[in-house]
């Protein structure tokens, strides 16, 4: 017998699972631009919104544990070939409430210890308390780049966020002080022959290293876990719905968008139009210098 306490402890682990393997951080509605120099200057900029699915609801899937129905005895049968309902027997009670209590405490402690590790994914930050969110906000806000952060609620953050540097190294949006890993949404990577490759994989199609692949688990497990409200229960997931735009003076030698460059007056420019329809994660290629 699959006892609620059991479930529970399954769906924790499933949960944390995916929380841990860093598939909780994505893009909601947003534009965002990267612009490339020649000389080697270059900005990134993301307006709109991100969600830190593991902030709240997988929080809550926690405290689950905690709140257990009541034991109840499940029906006894007798062993001829009717299979008749018959009444308990003391022993079989006993047996029975046995087997809930540990499988009660085995899910308390399942739950403890996700906890114990959400709190280290979050850069130690508890993901119970009522001040999680605005801990991570404070957080971000003292990193360059985070011009404005505003929590919104249910794991909703509000960003303006803008840098401008020169491209001597690698960049990857959006990195999280203390945190050990965060979903990347666009990484410049440069090459020694001075090209450099764009890569946006939170903004494709589930499956192709986008953080969404895992979303209907997440809620799934949500559903399964909260209650019968649809407004109360289960994980509510961001839409994808956003513009992705690179203009440079350098040479174009690769790129996936629909129309390809077109001409502008600081130089040439690429346009993603990204949706949950979206077939392929925006990526160019771009040789500068020279």
């Amino acid at each position: 017998m699959i006892t609620n306490a059991r479930r529970v402890a399954a769906t924790l682990v499933a949960a944390a699972t995916l929380l841990l393997s860093g598939c909780f951080v994505s893009p909601g509605s947003f534009t965002s631009a990267i612009d490339l120099r020649k000389d080697g200057r270059f900005s990134y900029s993301y307006n709109g919104e991100i969600y830190l699915l593991g902030l709240s609801k997988l929080a809550e899937l926690g405290s689950k544990a905690k709140d257990l129905e009541p034991f109840k005895a499940a029906p006894c049968y007798t062993d001829n070939a009717a299979a008749d309902e018959r009444e308990c027997s003391k022993d079989e009670l006993a047996k029975q409430k046995a087997d809930w209590e540990e499988d009660r405490k085995s899910a308390e402690d399942k739950s403890k210890r996700d906890a114990e590790m959400m709190k280290v994914m979050l850069g130690g930050i508890d993901p119970s308390s009522p001040k999680a969110a605005e801990e991570l906000a404070d957080r971000l806000r003292r990193q360059a780049g985070w011009k404005s952060v505003v929590y919104k609620g249910d794991g909703l953050f509000v960003v303006d966020f803008a840098i401008a540097g020169r491209l001597d190294y690698d960049f990857q949006f959006p990195t999280m002080e203390r945190f050990p890993m965060a979903n990347a949404f666009v990484v410049l990577n440069k090459r020694a022959d001075g090209a450099v490759r764009m890569d946006a994989p939170a903004f494709g199609q589930p499956g192709q290293g986008n953080p969404m692949a895992n979303m209907g688990q997440l809620a799934a497990m949500g559903a399964a876990l909260g209650s019968k409200d649809k407004d109360d229960g289960g994980l509510k997931l961001p839409e994808l719905n956003g513009t992705l735009v690179l203009t440079t003076d350098g040479t174009i030698l690769a790129n996936n968008t629909d129309e390809g460059p077109i001409a502008g007056p600081t130089g040439q420019r690429l346009e993603w139009k990204v949706t949950p329809r979206t077939t392929a994660a925006p990526t160019a290629l771009v040789r500068l210098g020279g």
